[in-house]
């Protein structure tokens, strides 16, 4: 089973997913509208990571950035998708990638679980991202006071117990906190 340790351990070895494809990303233009950013095959991981930065910054200002989500983008989307970022996260309603990183439908390829574990569900996600969709980036990011985090804590800290799935997920998910 691949934790969050070894996850991470392993991204800082190899570093994010370098794998171009002819995926299309979109921008926010200095008008707050969106125009197509530069084909995947021509984002280095660096700039794809640019994008997103960009889109966070803009709406830690509070700006409201217009995201792609017309009639004719769904119709484009359901064609085919091209993400330019995989994006690793919790399932906690209040960190919601595409709100926080002003990104629109078709854009981030999102991996949501509980404590933003990767087991061999998420793993295989993400190889698809990479391998299937050639996304130039793989981001794996958590959040301050995640209840599933400190449920896990809890089990090892203090021998907490949890009904249902959540006890199992709970110890295995963070097995070495």
């Amino acid at each position: 089973m691949t934790t969050r340790r070894n996850f991470i351990g392993g991204l800082g070895a190899v570093g994010a997913a370098t794998v171009l494809s002819g995926n299309t990303a979109m921008a926010q233009d200095s008008a707050g509208g969106m125009t197509p950013a530069p084909l995947a095959t021509d984002l280095t991981p660096q700039q794809a990571l640019d994008l997103l930065r960009e889109g966070n910054a803009a709406f830690l200002r509070g700006e409201q950035t217009r995201v792609l989500t017309s009639a004719q983008r769904r119709l484009d989307l359901a064609r085919g998708q091209s993400p330019f970022a995989a994006y690793v996260t919790c399932s906690d309603s209040r960190v919601p990638p595409e709100l926080l990183f002003g990104r629109g439908l078709g854009e981030l390829f999102i991996i949501r679980n509980a404590g933003n574990t990767v087991d061999t569900v998420a793993l295989g996600s993400i190889e698809y991202a990479v391998a299937q969709l050639k996304t130039p980036l793989v981001v794996v990011m958590g959040h301050e006071s995640c209840g599933a985090v400190d449920a896990a804590t809890k089990v090892v800290t203090e021998n907490a117990t949890f009904p249902g799935s959540i006890g199992l997920w709970s110890s295995r998910s963070f097995p070495q906190c």
